[in-house]
């Protein structure tokens, strides 16, 4: 991480040694009264025009498996029991539908009933059962395993099962007679996984270009667009011979959302799409249905608790990792770097990586190569898609694309970011922070544009964390393009003037933090065209704009803008790249939290990152070297103690074992109480 300081004008300059630690301050945050701490929010009325969408597969007598995400009989009959007496009202898509535009609302309590992959137990099992309570319900099989043969075994991602484990068409046909079930697609033939990347790795058909080992290619973009659209095509007049009716729900395949899949989608006609993220689903955005998934015949307690939770509870427990870390020109050792992070990461039991994904070797913030491929710039290896599946699949962590907003190595010809000196007049690089592309030049802005497109073509990914580079100080920026949107937008164009007077550095100091903002949503809309609207967003933040709102200017980053603008803000909680003394460091820490919490629910969309290294300079060293893990792990339980929900720390260094794991754990994992027990 390249950090800088002379921006920030409060620091004192001096440095703490690591001597002062015995005496540091281990003061008690103040008490917090109950009504002004977060809640859950499973205590708040059903908000309106939202469901609970519950996704289940195959249902068995006994022994229950998990190849087919089973459940037994008995548990579905408690569980569909549970819902009535909790008042819970199994709804349509009708009902949906119609709400959505505008129509009768939603009852309260509303649930969507999902069956995925067409198991014959639908019809042996569930199907008299949804007679019974008289309630609706979606079956989505896959086309092309319900075409097998009675006398042929049915190819079940790769593994031959038996043909009567699954629906006939006939059977499909006579439960949608019923009217109490609708039939949705999960695709014709796309319910496996292909090769997506030069290791050898299977992703979901649907969500991902192929990768050919023959050729050493990636499917192109038509070729992608054709093989999804014959698939919806199949699967639509499949649908449509055995119900007499077009079909209306498209579920995601192992809840693989893609983005360019989905425009194929929506324009075969599908108006409602469900995924397997978490959350409630709303007559507002019917293309991204989240869906609790009902797995391990879960015990009624179990299907109690994830049933009651609503919206705005997620707690995320952050490592910041490296790829740099996992790199090595030889193949072979860079695939041992990767099981060893990949094994950390699951010992850890944390919840989400920010993983880079593009390459900072000298840690100097320029970036010169990506691990991807795209259209600008040199791939130091093809390996964020493999790392991000493989922590993915094997740790079961989401993952945030750690990238660059501004910071790139482009062409030479393309504008940076300009530095007006008050004292010669002249403008020029500052050498001093990171070496940034000028936001205003619509070059820069496209060729990163271009980055972003290339990164979501060629991965799988939970969200983007937007790095601390997009930063502007109050003589920056100066190039031309930026002059001349300044005075588009009504400013002035010279930097002495816009510093003229207080108002007018105002409204400038306002619309570059804007301007940043607004890149960084273009950035957003354009990774969700190709990878889906489930991605989320983060955004790095400086400490000193949250404690001091008028260093505003000195950054262009406001709290309140990346609230509003941003799933999640990342303040850099980390003392000693502030200067903070070490006997103020938790007092400081508080502060900060207190701050964010000021907020009206600020803390439930806010990860605190402490850090990992002490990237003051030292005699004859570059930095001062990892942090002691009982003094980060401090830390994050005073996050903890002052209200923070969420947090993390940036350096994972696996290669060192830094932070130490036994310590670091039981300080950031939520694997036990309060969370489970």
């Amino acid at each position: 991480m390249f950090v800088n300081f002379s921006f920030i004008r409060y620091m004192a300059g001096f440095l703490c040694s690591l001597l002062l630690l015995s005496g540091c301050s281990k003061s008690v945050p103040a008490f917090v009264p109950p009504e002004q701490r977060p809640s859950h929010n499973f205590n708040e009325p059903w908000p309106k025009n939202k469901y609970l969408a519950l996704a289940y597969h195959d249902v068995e007598d006994t022994d229950p498996d998990q190849t087919f995400v089973s459940v037994t009989t008995e548990r579905l009959k408690e569980q569909f029991s549970w819902l009535r007496e909790n008042g819970y009202q199994p709804i349509t898509v009708d009902q949906i539908l119609t709400a959505s535009a505008g129509g009768k609302p939603l009852p309260e309590k509303a649930v969507l009933l999902t069956f995925d992959d067409g198991y014959r137990s639908f019809y042996t099992r569930v199907f008299p059962l949804l007679k019974a309570y008289n309630w609706p319900a979606v079956l989505a099989p896959v086309g092309k395993w319900l075409d097998t043969p009675d006398d042929k075994q049915v190819n079940f991602g790769g593994r031959m099962i038996e043909r009567e484990r699954f629906l006939t068409w006939d059977q499909v046909s006579e439960v949608a007679r019923s009217g109490l079930v609708e039939i949705g697609a999960h695709t014709d033939d796309l319910h496996y996984g292909i090769q997506g990347n030069p290791q050898g790795n299977l992703l979901p058909a649907a969500a991902i270009r192929v990768y050919d080992a023959a050729t050493g290619k990636y499917e192109t973009d038509a070729e992608f667009q054709t093989r999804i659209t014959e698939d919806v095509k199949r699967i639509t007049a499949k649908i449509i011979r055995a119900t007499g009716k077009k079909p209306r729900v498209w579920v995601w395949p192992y809840g693989a959302a893609n983005g360019e899949t989905m425009k194929i989608v929506r324009e075969q006609g599908y108006p409602l799409i469900l995924t397997l993220d978490s959350g409630l689903g709303s007559i507002d955005n019917l293309i991204d249905t989240p869906r609790v998934l009902v797995s391990n015949d879960p015990q009624l307690r179990n299907f109690a608790n994830v049933s009651t939770v609503m919206e705005n509870n997620e707690v995320m427990r952050v490592a910041h990792v490296d790829l740099d870390y996992v790199y090595d020109p030889d193949p072979v050792q860079m695939d041992r770097n990767l099981g060893a992070l990949v094994q950390r990461i699951s010992d850890m039991k944390i919840t989400t990586v920010f993983l880079q994904a593009y390459a900072d070797p000298t840690g100097d913030g320029l970036v010169k190569s990506v691990y991807f491929p795209n259209r600008h710039l040199p791939v130091r290896a093809d390996l964020f898609n493999r790392a991000a599946w493989q922590l993915k699949s094997r740790a079961s962590v989401d993952i945030y694309a750690w990238m660059p907003v501004l910071s790139y190595d482009l062409s030479a010809s393309i504008p940076r970011v300009r530095r007006w000196n008050p004292d010669t007049g002249v403008t020029a690089i500052d050498t001093s922070q990171y070496r940034r592309l000028s936001p205003f030049d619509p070059v820069a802005r496209q060729q990163i544009t271009e980055i972003y497109e290339d990164l979501a073509k060629h991965s799988i990914f939970n969200g983007i964390l937007f790095h601390d580079d997009a930063i502007l100080s109050d003589y920056e920026d100066a190039s031309p393009p930026a002059l001349a949107a300044y005075q588009k937008a009504g400013l002035p164009g010279s930097i002495q003037e816009l510093r003229a007077d207080q108002d007018t550095m105002h409204r400038w100091t306002r619309y570059k933090s804007q301007y940043l903002v607004d890149f960084t949503k273009e950035l957003t809309e354009h990774v969700r065209a190709i990878r889906g609207p489930q991605i989320k967003t983060a955004r790095n933040i400086f400490a000193e704009p949250i404690l001091n709102p008028e260093s505003e200017a000195w950054f262009a980053q406001n709290l309140d803008d990346f609230l509003a603008a941003y799933n999640w803000t990342a303040p850099m909680a980390m003392p000693w790249m502030e200067n903070v003394p070490a006997d103020e460091a938790d007092a400081w820490l508080g502060r900060l939290v207190t701050t964010v919490g000021s907020r009206p629910g600020a803390l439930n969309k806010t990860v605190f990152e402490i850090q990992g290294r002490d990237w003051r300079p030292t005699e004859g060293q570059e930095d001062s070297g990892h942090i002691d893990s009982e003094l980060m792990a401090r830390w994050l339980k005073r996050l903890q103690l002052s209200g923070a929900r969420s947090f993390g720390y940036y350096p994972d260094d696996f290669t060192k074992n830094e932070p130490r794991l036994d310590v670091i754990r039981p300080a950031i994992s939520n694997a036990w109480y309060p969370f489970h027990d």
